[in-house]
């Protein structure tokens, strides 16, 4: 039986859309949102969010009629997850519960929910199952990690599960041991910064750069909390939702040098301009930081560390983490990310019986 599945991808300024058959991506496009959807403020307001669906909706139905395809034809239809409740990593079924947390103002309301309620909108129309995979919310946290040293701000897990747990079992798979039989170490590198510890096949503790985690491109990573504190009454921002997106969208390499572009902030650094070799060494030197103290959470035990995302193609940011982090083990370096192959991986798992769907938001799994 041929599996055809759509994966729905929305990110700031487009959507990536894909149609694969057997595995192969047999058509894809990334289709501009139009002006009025731009970084920034706007990842954290829900009005304008949800205002784009309807809009993006049609970039997909238009997409699937370009391809030829009737969207019946579909096997199902793979969207990405977003930020809603703690879940544990898996494949979940589009259901009522998260069709709700997506149009909620309860969590983070980043475009990245709008691909469950576009899936939904053209599955449930012709009979077409909508599932998303390891959301950014994916929560494996052990007791311990849970705890800060404020209680009222407990430790969350907030990360690039879907590179990150693909990485590691492309990895799993390439020396051919089990992924829950590894302890491994994978830092995902891009706009955002996430490295995990896995541990018997979940994502026991990891850090982020939208919190405590090395700052990235763009997002400022962990902060003195003496001086955040004095910048957000210092009158510099009109509300919270102001500073977070400073912090997220103009921080970082951005913030130092002007550009998020980490290829051009590394032209600058090869020609001689010290400030950018500066903040990418810093840069590369906290990652490193982070990766190690991972190493602490697996008690010493690391079986490799795995550097991916688009920072992962820079020769100049992986060396140096590496002369910095190879004393753990094996280190490999997985450039990009591939987040519509993972999609797609993730619901031909589901079709295909090897797993079984997880349920929202109680992430058991399905019956039968």
């Amino acid at each position: 039986m041929q599996i055809r599945v759509l994966v729905i991808n929305p990110g700031s300024t487009s959507t990536k859309i894909a149609l694969y058959e057997d595995g192969k991506p047999v058509k894809s496009a990334a289709v501009s949102a139009g002006a009025e959807a731009r970084p920034g403020d706007r990842a954290h307001r829900s009005c304008s969010v949800i205002e784009e669906l309807p809009g993006r909706t049609g970039h997909v139905a238009a997409f699937l009629e370009e391809a030829g395809i009737r969207p019946e034809k579909l096997s199902a239809i793979a969207a990405r997850g977003a930020p809603l409740a703690p879940v544990p990593a898996g494949t979940y079924r589009v259901n009522a519960a998260m069709l709700e947390d997506c149009r909620s103002d309860r969590y983070v309301m980043h475009v990245s929910r709008l691909a469950a309620l576009i899936a939904d909108g053209i599955g449930r129309h012709h009979g077409v199952p909508a599932f998303v995979v390891d959301p950014v919310s994916v929560d494996e946290f052990e007791p311990v990690a849970r705890v800060s040293g404020l209680a009222e701000c407990p430790r969350v897990s907030l990360l690039h599960a879907l590179n990150i747990r693909r990485v590691a079992m492309k990895y799993a798979a390439e020396i051919g041991r089990p992924y829950r039989e590894l302890n491994l170490i994978v830092a995902h590198m891009g706009g955002g910064c996430s490295i995990a510890a896995h541990s018997g096949g979940r994502m026991i503790d990891a850090v982020d750069a939208n919190g405590e985690g090395p700052f990235s491109a763009e997002r400022s990573g962990g902060l003195r909390t003496d001086s955040l504190v004095r910048l957000c009454f210092s009158g510099r921002f009109r509300d919270a939702a102001d500073a977070i997106g400073y912090l997220t969208r103009s921080a970082g390499v951005a913030g130092h040098l002007g550009t998020s572009d980490l290829r051009e902030a590394g032209r600058r650094a090869a020609a001689g301009d010290d400030k950018a070799a500066l903040v990418l060494d810093a840069m590369a030197c906290q990652t490193a930081k982070h990766i190690a103290a991972m190493a602490a959470v697996l008690k010493g035990r690391v079986d490799a560390v795995l550097l991916t995302g688009g920072a992962a193609a820079s020769g100049r940011i992986t060396d140096a983490i590496i002369s910095r982090v190879s004393f753990l083990g094996p280190v490999r370096v997985y450039p990009g990310e591939d987040e519509m192959a993972a999609l797609y991986e993730g619901v031909e798992r589901v079709l295909t019986g090897r797993e079984k769907a997880r349920i929202y938001p109680t992430g058991e799994f399905e019956a039968g």
